[in-house]
């Protein structure tokens, strides 16, 4: 039996009475009436919370209202999001929601207590951010057929870490190992931040994040970007390849986070979240951060971001049983 009780029947109740006790005055998508939490599912320091941070201050200069940022790590995101699908369909509490959390955990991790298809609602896509992939400096290779070739030789001897199981650096580096063959144990942790501190010191090996987190690392010699898991390379790391550059011409991998709010939620309130979601993303501070850190914006509508969740749930059920990945 799960350890979580089944949200759906509770939840049910209430969105049902929430939506009947929706104001008139609120007809009109007037969202937000009061200040707006922002659940993510990790730990600060990773790309998850810049992302959201990055969001959230210029939801907060449009709206008037304070959209602020709470981090909730654990359980492969299944914490934060239980409290998200607990919470009031109002368009007042919104979670990050990504590739974890949405497209692997469904296949992963059994009994979750809420369905992610049923229990949420996709409001729009925020970001596509590249994976790269990094080793500390002490690790006999210069490149990434050379590392390749090192953890073949001495299989079982190097850890990664990453922000946890489920999290964006945990799946890109299972199905790097799926399709090399290579066998590198898995270290999770609660979060980006904690991960690259034990990075840094040379207790972990490698790992694979966005270049939010791993940018200023790299640029310090502190790590060594081996490749990167788009299919083009990326303008902040030029001389690295891509993975599908070193001989397995399918891989692509990458970073991806968006707004969900609970079902039940007014479609009013779903379609001005996304709306005002998609002008921030236009704004002068946030397009200037992504491409610092070559994110690509989104920000389309709700039906836009729920067919491509399909999509990476089709591909990464497909991963998830070939790599038979598992919450470690």
């Amino acid at each position: 039996m799960s350890a979580f009780p089944s949200l759906n029947r509770r939840h049910w109740i209430a969105g049902t009475a929430a939506a009947l006790a929706w104001p008139a005055a609120h007809a009109d998508g007037a969202w937000p009436a009061k200040p707006v939490r922002l659940l993510v599912p990790f730990a600060p320091g990773g790309t998850s919370e810049i992302v959201a941070r990055s969001v959230a201050a210029e939801l907060t200069k449009q709206t008037g209202q304070n959209v602020y940022v709470e981090n909730k790590p654990g359980g492969a995101g299944v914490v934060a999001m239980v409290e998200a699908a607990k919470a009031a369909p109002d368009g007042h509490t919104l979670i990050l929601g990504h590739v974890g959390t949405l497209a692997v955990n469904p296949y992963m991790l059994a009994n979750q207590p809420y369905d992610v298809n049923r229990d949420f609602l996709p409001v729009t896509l925020l970001a596509k951010v590249p994976n790269v992939f990094v080793i500390h400096p002490d690790v006999p290779a210069k490149n990434f057929k050379e590392f390749v070739a090192y953890v073949k030789a001495n299989p079982g001897r190097l850890n990664y870490g990453s922000a946890g199981n489920a999290s964006a650096g945990h799946l890109a580096m299972e199905y790097l190992k799926l399709v090399t063959g290579m066998f590198i144990t898995h270290i999770p942790y609660r979060g980006t931040g904690p991960q690259l501190t034990d990075l840094l010191a040379g207790r972990t090996q490698a790992s694979s994040a966005g270049m939010p987190a791993l940018g200023a690392h790299i640029r310090a010699g502190k790590l060594r970007a081996i490749a990167v898991g788009t299919q083009q390379r990326i303008p902040a790391l030029p001389d690295v390849p891509t993975v599908a550059e070193m001989g397995y011409p399918d891989f692509e991998t990458s970073q991806w986070y968006g707004l969900l709010t609970p079902a039940g939620t007014p479609p009013d309130v779903v379609r001005k979240i996304q709306q005002e979601s998609f002008k921030a993303l236009k704004s002068n501070a946030v397009t200037e951060r992504f491409a610092t850190d070559n994110a690509v914006g989104g920000g389309g509508p709700s039906a836009e971001f729920a067919a491509f969740i399909r999509r990476e749930q089709q591909i990464w059920s497909d991963i998830v049983k070939r790599a038979q990945i598992r919450a470690d």
